[in-house]
């Protein structure tokens, strides 16, 4: 599993960075435009002039010395991120342990959406068959009335069964989309709850990684390994752990957005009336037609073409064991 890099600028603290440098420039300029009769006044004095040569040799130097300048560069992200640090949680550990609370709680909300869902599967499986037996019976009544010479009572019937008929065309629909809502949740339930045990285990690990890191790498060490050119190894990890975190928030509001999907179509239909919203169908025909799912990835096809039949009287789904390998530990193997 590889990551793409975030630059400086796409995290928070280069917003912040942002702002602050559009601060300082704009206060250069306004400290310039302001006192510019008097930086005219004192380069007539030349001890005055030859400080502010130096001092733009200076700033020339930074510039254009890869050194120098990555230093500075160095001590301008940390102080930016330090800044942020105190108005926005930055810590990646920090963030990935919210996420794994909030795994927790939708796990929990989730296993409830999938009881209910049952629930509302069985109702709906006990209407198409009460609605399948009493069309036989209006046909058999339709058939007698037939043979009586009852024609009022024949197409009553008829057009009871017609209705019926229609009715349970509708319903069987519906309770397709139900079949494949049902193991999409059983699957990301599975999915999900496997997640939070390998980030739970990853972020402990790490923690612990990390203290090791730093108390091998100050913060000395990483300005020099930036001004020689070499890879600042607490930086790297950090890239890693932020791409773990930015991996885990995606899948986290998918499985959010999707539990919202489902619980508006389960409210949308009302089978005690025999009736349902189409809005309600309409979203999940839309989620069906999105693209890759990040947490069911090529399941997903599978899942909606439906291939495996649904028994409701089995028992619920149990996850399958966890995979010994942990899929973020590519993250950590980039170099």
């Amino acid at each position: 599993m590889e990551f793409k890099k975030k630059s400086f600028w796409n995290r928070p603290e280069g917003v912040t960075g942002s702002i602050v440098l559009g601060l300082i420039f704009s206060g250069g300029a306004y400290l310039i435009y302001a006192f510019f009769g008097t930086l005219i006044a004192l380069a007539s004095n030349t001890l005055y002039l030859a400080g502010m040569l130096i001092a733009l040799g200076i700033l020339i130097y930074m510039i254009l010395d890869p050194k120098a300048r990555n230093l500075v560069w160095y001590m301008y992200k940390s102080t930016m991120r330090w800044l942020t640090a105190l108005f926005v949680r930055i810590d990646p550990i920090g963030i990935l342990k919210s996420y794994v609370e909030d795994l927790k709680d939708n796990l929990g909300k989730m296993n409830k959406q999938i009881a209910k869902l049952r629930s509302q599967m069985h109702l709906l499986r006990e209407q198409i068959h009460n609605n399948s037996k009493q069309i036989e019976s209006s046909m058999g009544q339709a058939q007698q009335a037939r043979e009586g010479n009852q024609e009022a009572v024949m197409v009553l019937k008829s057009r009871q069964a017609g209705r019926l008929k229609d009715s349970n065309i509708k319903l069987t629909d519906l309770y397709r989309k139900m079949d494949i809502l049902y193991k999409v949740l059983n699957r990301m339930y599975e999915s999900s709850e496997i997640m939070a045990e390998d980030i739970t285990n990853e972020v402990t690990l790490k923690e612990q990684e990390r203290e090791a890191i730093y108390a091998s790498n100050s913060a000395m060490k990483s300005a020099m390994s930036v001004i020689t050119g070499d890879k600042d190894k607490r930086a790297l990890f950090e890239e890693a752990l932020e791409a773990m975190a930015d991996d885990v928030s995606t899948k986290v509001g998918e499985m959010e957005r999707f539990m919202e999907m489902s619980e508006s179509f389960m409210s949308s239909v009302d089978l005690q009336n025999g009736v349902f919203e189409e809005e309600g169908l309409k979203m999940l025909e839309k989620w069906e037609t999105e693209g890759v799912s990040k947490i069911l990835g090529k399941e997903k096809d599978e899942l909606i073409a439906g291939d495996t039949a649904l028994v409701l009287d089995s028992p619920i789904p149990q996850r399958e064991k966890a995979q010994e390998t942990n899929p973020y530990d590519d993250f950590f193997n980039e170099k």
